[in-house]
């Protein structure tokens, strides 16, 4: 009896320290996985703010209240010999690298006429938010890409991506081989050890076999090409910093069984299965998501966990989900302390459900966006996490009338969130939605005078965010 007694015990700490590697897919924590976890932690350290209240500030001092409308200058000339050297261009075949000419895609009403997902809007080209106006109606945007990195905003301000790194043209939609990628496919791409800028030959569909491990110092631009993610695994940003990811639709992942899978360069290794999230990023930071438009993943959207930090989510467009985004795994986890994230002008639409986003522990900055469809909530968390919603539109589930509460607390009792730090400033309600506030009914971001621009009000979110999701975009011409 005491030797079964034994052996349960044994059984029970065995799971236990397995947890935490499941979660992050290893088959085991040898050698490599510990060294990696211990720099991202050292990342971490370095990429969080100590005085996040500053970033929040600097975010909504870059607020303009100006026209968005953006003229064409001559900075823009197509003569100009643009920033980035172009000619630096990693390519797998010989054909022009644009060589295919985006078009507005929909329904076709009498031949050759195409309507596509903006043809409604007339006129010149508008940028909405700040981020938008820092690239969006250049018409050179083509031929200087990494000038992207100049438009974060938010706690991923610092973000580079593949700045630094040459251009990478992915050629093909093919992922059959995970230990060693074919080159001119996108996992070729994002394993490479030196920094790139990975864009896409033409429109393509990629199915991926097992989850996508991505790099340090990449960004994935979809600019200029139709991409989807779809129908198989997602996208794993892992102990790693520096990944911009832009302009992807993904959606219909689902779990994935695990095997040998590379995830860099030098190594590669056992992977067990993956749950099915859209994008997971797990003890990374300086990352920047942005113009994606995503649904229907078996798991979550957007999972940000185990001491992620500084983060921009923006642009976006998310539907047709349950959990939508989960920034912070677990209760027990006070690595989540560091996590600081921004999550700004994203469309919540149809078919969503709840978590956006759930939050344990850290500090969030939700700002202009627009939620529009909700069953259970839209804002939740517990642990203590410090959230303000700045200039957000909530629009309450008219046939559910008994979940209009834009905010959920979980796991404690009104004694303990009441000092929780939930803050809605510039909000605006419809359909009897509310925000619940607690901790501080002092509490304001503090403004000097030359950071006096505040973050637009609720009102103006829907043009804030009448471009969220993945842009169809014409090279040569403005997106």
């Amino acid at each position: 009896m005491e030797m079964a007694r034994l052996l349960k015990l044994m059984f029970m700490f065995y799971i236990a320290g397995l947890i935490p590697t499941i979660r992050a897919n290893f088959s085991e924590l040898d050698e490599y996985w510990s060294k990696r976890a211990g720099e991202a932690r050292e990342f971490t350290l370095q990429a969080y703010h100590s005085n996040p209240y500053e970033v929040v500030d600097h975010f909504h001092e870059r607020h303009y209240d100006n026209s968005t409308d953006v003229k064409e200058t001559e900075e823009d000339s197509d003569d100009e010999k643009p920033e980035e050297v172009e000619d630096d261009v990693i390519e797998m075949v010989g054909n022009e690298m644009n060589s295919t000419r985006r078009i507005l895609r929909g329904k076709s009403k009498g031949k050759g006429k195409r309507k596509g997902k903006w043809s409604k809007l007339k006129g010149p080209c508008t940028a909405s938010n700040p981020i938008d106006k820092c690239w969006r109606c250049r018409s050179n945007w083509a031929k200087r890409r990494k000038n992207l990195v100049k438009c974060v905003r938010g706690f991923g301000h610092s973000t580079i991506g593949g700045k630094r790194g040459r251009i990478y043209v992915v050629t093909s939609n093919r992922d059959d081989d995970m230990v060693n990628p074919k080159p001119g496919t996108l996992r070729h791409a994002v394993i490479q050890k030196e920094p790139l800028w990975i864009i896409f030959k033409n429109d393509m569909h990629i199915r991926l076999s097992q989850e996508l491990m991505i790099c340090s110092f990449k960004t994935i631009d979809a600019r200029g090409a139709n991409v989807h993610i779809a129908h198989g695994a997602g996208i794993t940003i892992q102990f790693v910093r520096h990944v911009i990811i832009h302009g992807l639709h993904i959606h219909h992942i689902c779990q994935s069984n695990g095997g040998m899978i590379r995830d860099s360069e030098g190594h590669f290794g056992m992977r067990t299965r993956a749950d099915g999230d859209g994008i997971s990023i797990y003890g990374s930071s300086m990352i920047w998501l942005d113009h994606i438009s995503m649904s229907k993943c078996q798991d979550g959207l957007i999972d940000a966990i185990v001491g992620s930090t500084a983060i921009t989510i923006s642009n976006s467009h998310f539907t047709h989900h349950n959990d939508v985004m989960l920034l912070g795994a677990q209760n027990d986890n006070q690595g989540d302390k560091k996590m600081q994230v921004t999550v700004a002008y994203n469309h919540f639409g149809k078919g969503l459900v709840q978590r956006m986003p759930r939050i344990r522990w850290g500090f969030v900055h939700v700002v202009n966006n627009d939620y529009t469809h909700w069953e259970l909530y839209a804002i939740g968390g517990s642990q203590a996490p410090t959230i303000l919603s700045h200039g957000n539109r909530f629009v309450a589930p008219p046939h559910k009338p008994h979940y209009r509460e834009v905010t959920k607390r979980d796991y404690a009792s009104e004694h303990e969130w009441k000092h929780w730090n939930w803050r809605s400033d510039k909000d605006m309600f419809m359909n009897g939605a509310y925000f619940r506030q607690s901790g501080n009914p002092h509490f304001k971001c503090h403004h000097t005078r030359k950071q006096m621009i505040k973050p637009k009000h609720g009102i103006a979110v829907s043009m804030l965010t009448k471009y969220a999701g993945a842009l169809d975009c014409r090279v040569g011409k403005r997106c």
